[in-house]
């Protein structure tokens, strides 16, 4: 029996997103608290073959790290899927981002207030690229709040680059997120936002 086109079921797109940032900023919390799916997490913990590797300051409870990236998928209606890649914190593992990065719609980068600096590589990183994102600063108890254009202007951000406030182990919080990533991608991209 032959299918007409139209009656062939159509496979949803997939929209590819990147979650960037340092050590410790909340990346795989973020893509753990969205996912649908069990997300797929490639963390290894932390020991002390790390000592005077990774900087622990105001981090000093992380046992873990990510190696590789983490994986969680959300389905946002029949015709769109997202797909987040979580990337590695550290210095020693960015030579994974480069194929992460291939075909991605954009990235999220999660800012630390207690760590500010830490989000500088990503910035640089995806600028160099030419890849859309947005900054979440992601509000950790206990860490140090700042107004919005205080971060902004910190992180040398261009006006036009979206930035929010978030909790990343807060499904809606970071759905918020990932919907201003989209929107201001599409934006640039001139596209419908469905």
């Amino acid at each position: 029996m032959a299918f007409d086109r139209s009656e062939r079921p159509r496979l949803p797109r997939a929209i590819k997103i990147l979650v960037a940032g340092g050590f410790g900023a909340g990346k795989t919390t973020l893509v753990g608290a969205v996912s649908e799916t069990r997300p797929l997490r490639t963390e290894e913990v932390l020991t002390d073959r790390s000592v005077g590797v990774d900087d622990l300051s105001n981090v000093e409870a992380k046992r873990t790290t990510t190696v590789a990236m983490d994986f969680g998928r959300i389905t946002l209606n029949d015709e769109y899927v997202l797909y987040l890649f979580g990337t590695p914190g550290q210095e020693r593992f960015w030579f994974v981002w480069d194929e992460l990065a291939e075909g991605a719609l954009g990235a999220v980068i999660l800012a630390d207030t207690r760590r500010l600096a830490d989000c500088f590589p990503s910035v640089d990183y995806f600028e160099r690229r030419g890849t859309p994102f947005v900054v979440a600063v992601n509000c950790f108890e206990g860490a140090p709040s700042y107004e919005l254009a205080e971060v902004r202007l910190a992180l040398q951000l261009n006006p036009e680059i979206p930035i929010v406030m978030c909790d990343a182990r807060k499904r809606d919080s970071s759905r918020e997120v990932l919907i201003t990533l989209v929107k201001h991608s599409a934006r640039l991209r001139a596209e419908p936002v469905g």
